[in-house]
């Protein structure tokens, strides 16, 4: 079985293409199990309870990933998003990392964000950068 950890944000967009990126793999299917990950990072919702399954670009991730027959774990964490990344990509065992890449001026794509550059300087692990799902646009 191969393992692949997608820690995704609130956009739909990036979670989409990671998800799509996941079930393009070969015998995706039979072979792969998705862990997808959202990391709360501030305590913006005040008193009302935080829950993964609330979150949209989970939601939509988790559906891509199952219509195309790939087992998926949802895990949530919280705080600071590239130790959890690490920790869990460790702790899971996964075989890769599938982070979302954001749209950057034609200077700004010779620098990855801040937490995907961490993740990859900071991981033993293969780590592969999508793009954002277009298809709508």
């Amino acid at each position: 079985m191969h393992r692949v950890l997608l820690p995704v944000d609130d956009s739909e967009s990036r979670a989409l293409a990671q998800a799509d990126y996941v079930s393009s793999l070969p015998k995706s299917a039979e072979e792969v199990e998705a862990i997808i990950l959202f990391v709360f990072t501030d305590d913006s919702e005040g008193d009302v309870p935080r829950s993964v399954t609330r979150v949209s670009s989970v939601r939509r991730a988790r559906e891509h990933l199952e219509d195309a027959g790939v087992e998926v774990t949802i895990l949530e964490d919280s705080l600071e998003a590239v130790d959890n990344i690490i920790r869990n990509a460790k702790e899971y065992d996964v075989d890769s990392i599938v982070l979302g890449g954001r749209k950057r001026s034609p200077a700004g794509k010779a620098l990855f964000g801040s937490v995907t550059q961490k993740v990859i300087l900071n991981t033993d692990r293969p780590v592969v950068v999508t793009g954002e799902d277009t298809s709508d646009e």
